[in-house]
């Protein structure tokens, strides 16, 4: 009887102890606990984190995004989140916890972003201000790496064909990506881009891919309008095999470094540059912009005819004139000049 008593008190007190360490553990870190798994996050947003930002940078920029800022900061300070963040691009849930908050920032759990290269980029230095104002690394490292002799070198370019590299498109990449990495990303999109039929083309041509690019810019810059570009391709093509001067306006206005150079004059063919085609017979040392796919394969599938020469359409609705003769071309220009001419231009 004795032993069942003592049995019966050893079971009170093991359960009045557990009931009690429970207790003092719920006082204890429950708060903690509600806390770190409270949803805190008022809306979606995005969350940027600088290379080299401090914590208190972080608490700056994320406050706005949060109910309440000092759980947050008690979960991260827990978390020892002021020496262990990643920079990165973060998407915020609306009601996204505390904890997972502080988890994806220590681990880096970036959301990618899309980088789209589009439009007229003419040199290395206008894509850098581009890439600086999309990613994290600012323009001046884009251009020092650009322009580095060691990075033409290894991708087996040269200054002048180094923007053949860049394939025009829209890319899925971390805001975080250095110069070297988004070199060798462009490197393997270019390589995805130069399939075995796109090789075989250009070899049929025989050009290079680099002088492809080359070509592709001035198809680009001479026209936008897609259905024609081929044509275009086919009439500098025609120049090429026969030993004629190409005599492309866009790469006299590159020589002169002026874009915004609306007609050319006799004073503009006299700059003495390797990419005046008026001077010089052949293809210019290097791309004058960085080509469109279309433009690309607007010269692998160039338009096969006997034209020579073309120009701007009189009637100025951005098509082209084509002619297999100088007299022929001559008559269109006259046209267009005087088109011109009636509206003031000079």
């Amino acid at each position: 009887m004795k032993v069942e008593n003592n049995n019966k008190l050893f079971r009170t007190v093991v359960v009045a102890g557990a009931l009690l360490f429970t207790g003092v553990v719920s006082v204890l870190f429950l708060p903690g606990i509600l806390r770190d798994y409270k949803a805190n996050v008022q809306r979606d947003s995005i969350l940027y984190i600088s290379p080299g930002a401090s914590f208190d940078a972080i608490r700056d920029s994320i406050a706005p995004y949060l109910k309440n800022v000092n759980s947050f900061l008690k979960t991260a300070r827990q978390s020892n989140l002021e020496n262990s963040f990643m920079p990165g691009r973060y998407k915020l849930e609306a009601g996204m916890k505390n904890k997972d908050i502080v988890r994806m920032i220590q681990r880096g759990w970036q959301t990618p972003m899309m980088l789209t290269l589009s439009g007229n980029i003419r040199s290395k230095e206008r894509l850098s201000a581009i890439l600086g104002r999309r990613l994290a690394a600012d323009s001046a490292d884009f251009a020092g790496y650009f322009n580095d002799a060691a990075v033409w070198k290894k991708y087996g370019l040269k200054e002048e064909t180094f923007i053949s590299i860049f394939i025009p498109n829209s890319y899925e990449v971390y805001w975080t990506m250095t110069p070297e990495q988004f070199m060798e990303r462009m490197k393997k999109e270019n390589d995805a881009f130069w399939t075995p039929e796109r090789r075989k083309k250009a070899e049929e041509l025989g050009l290079s891919r680099e002088e492809v690019s080359t070509l592709a810019s001035i198809v680009c810059e001479e026209s936008n309008h897609k259905p024609e570009q081929p044509a275009i391709a086919g009439v500098y093509i025609n120049r090429l095999k026969k030993g004629m001067k190409l005599d492309a306006d866009p790469t006299v206005k590159f020589a002169w470094k002026d874009p915004s150079i609306k007609r050319i004059l006799f004073r503009h063919l006299e700059i003495d540059s390797p990419y005046n085609t008026y001077k010089n017979t052949g293809l210019p040392p290097g791309p004058i912009t960085i080509p469109g796919v279309n433009c690309l394969d607007a010269v692998l599938n160039y338009e096969k005819h006997n034209y020579f020469y073309f120009c701007a359409d009189a009637s100025l609705n951005g098509t082209h004139r084509f002619a297999r003769t100088l007299a022929e071309h001559n008559r269109n220009a006259r046209a267009y000049q005087a088109a011109i001419s009636k509206l003031g231009v000079r």
